[in-house]
């Protein structure tokens, strides 16, 4: 996510990192060339000029012991992008609530709510979504299906037009630790919305009350935020569609600046594809540094830890290779591990999208291979490649195909974002400055 800003703000880091002197011009030009990456994120515009003040006036103050002055100044930044992006990782309560969920059209609420039931169910939750939406036709079946997808209870009435007294039959019937309710949406917050989702909230009295907010509207998520807020007195957000827009960054700190707290994001397309919004992995990441934390615990989740330790280490042969592959569903989308490891545009988009459709065919490969072969593929030449080729039903081309992806993932998995001298100094200088990975 937010490829363009990430790469502009690790070229600005860079620059420094490797200058041998630090001065004021110096500075001056570091700040100028991260404002101008994050005015190209959609952040916004006061956000931004709040930010470079901070850096200048802190850049030349009295440095800890033991610290030098670029040391400082990196460090600096990484808390200042910290700040603007929320400071802090919310705190998710693991015990019964009853949730809303409100939004306009478009902002992905129905997906949410399944995603949501699913985040809770993994937690050792029971968990039941509520169609509340009484205006979108398909809203019905598409919570239906989605609770069947995760196996959480669902409950919706076809053809009752007052949400309140639904909720009401609703909350007698659910048996659940965490009740979900989708509500509805529109093309604007008029005084219709604002009235349905009142009488749902004075029936449901939630707990939570979060709004859904698509990362593509930028800046003028604050404008909804605030709206929302004096309307309904939101509790949380959810940003969703941070994958697919390059305005991200603007939703994010929009949200920020009202005082909302966001809890989750979403950056895929799978039940999966959200996580806990947290500040200081988001911007290790977007400085380009590896959020191995994250993948460790997805990885344990899915009973994958060992195998994304070998990703990580790129200490894995092709057994690993085609598990990785094949498993990689379980842990998150191929493309969004890659952008925790600090690899984010290094790896063609083409090949992400390709590789699990390409894993029934490699099973077959892998099973015509010996175990030196799976172990050890520079040992292969023409005649294995065409003794497996045969043995798999598929072509050579399709054979030297996955072999190729394999060297480049190791190749790719070694190197992690930076190069490793450039990695190694901005890890060296972040922790030496009290900041952990």
């Amino acid at each position: 996510m937010f490829e363009s800003l990430s790469e502009k703000i690790k070229g600005a880091l860079n620059k420094i990192a490797r200058a041998g002197h630090i001065d004021k011009p110096v500075v001056d030009q570091l700040i100028e060339e991260i404002k101008r990456a994050l005015l190209s994120g959609d952040v916004n515009v006061a956000l931004v000029e709040e930010f470079g003040k901070n850096i200048e006036k802190k850049a030349f103050e009295k440095i800890a012991p033991g610290m030098t002055r670029k040391e400082h100044i990196l460090k600096l930044i990484y808390e200042e992008l910290t700040n603007i992006m929320g400071a802090e990782k919310p705190v998710i309560s693991l015990k019964p609530k009853k949730i809303l969920l409100c939004g306009l059209f478009g902002s992905g609420k129905t997906t949410t709510a399944s995603r949501l039931a699913k985040y809770y169910k993994k937690q050792g939750l029971r968990c039941a979504v509520v169609c509340c939406d009484t205006v979108r036709p398909a809203a019905y079946e598409q919570l239906e299906q989605l609770a069947k997808k995760v196996d959480v209870q669902f409950y919706g009435e076809k053809g009752e037009k007052d949400p309140a007294a639904l909720i009401v039959r609703a909350l007698k019937k659910i048996k659940a630790d965490v009740i979900i309710v989708d509500s509805s949406g529109r093309d604007a917050l008029d005084k219709e919305l604002i009235n349905e989702i009142a009488s749902i909230n004075s029936v449901l009295k939630p707990d939570e009350r979060i709004l859904v907010i698509p990362a593509d509207i930028g800046q003028a998520a604050k404008e909804q935020a605030d709206a929302f807020h004096k309307a309904l007195d939101i509790s949380d957000v959810i940003v969703t569609k941070m994958d697919a827009t390059a305005k991200g960054g603007g939703a994010l700190t929009a949200c920020y600046a009202t005082g909302a707290k966001i809890k989750f994001v979403t950056l895929g397309e799978t039940p999966d594809d959200m996580e806990v919004y947290d500040p200081k992995k988001f911007v290790i990441r977007l400085v380009g540094m590896p959020d191995i934390e994250t993948i460790v615990e997805k990885a344990k989740a899915a009973g994958l830890e060992e195998k994304a330790k070998k990703i990580m280490k790129a200490d894995f042969d092709l057994n690993d290779f085609y598990e990785q592959m094949a498993g990689i569903g379980q842990v998150g989308s191929f493309s969004g591990i890659a952008g925790m490891l600090g690899l984010g545009n290094k790896i063609p988009k083409e090949m992400l999208d390709q590789q699990q459709e390409k894993s029934k065919k490699w099973k077959f490969m892998l099973d015509s291979m010996t175990q030196e072969e799976k172990q050890n593929p520079d040992v292969m030449e023409q005649s294995r490649i065409k003794r497996i080729a045969k043995g798999s039903g598929t072509s050579e081309t399709e054979i030297r195909e996955l072999l190729s992806n394999y060297h480049k993932t190791k190749k790719m998995s070694k190197q992690l974002g930076l190069s490793k001298m450039r990695q190694g100094d901005m890890a060296k200088l972040l922790r030496r400055g009290g900041i952990k990975f």
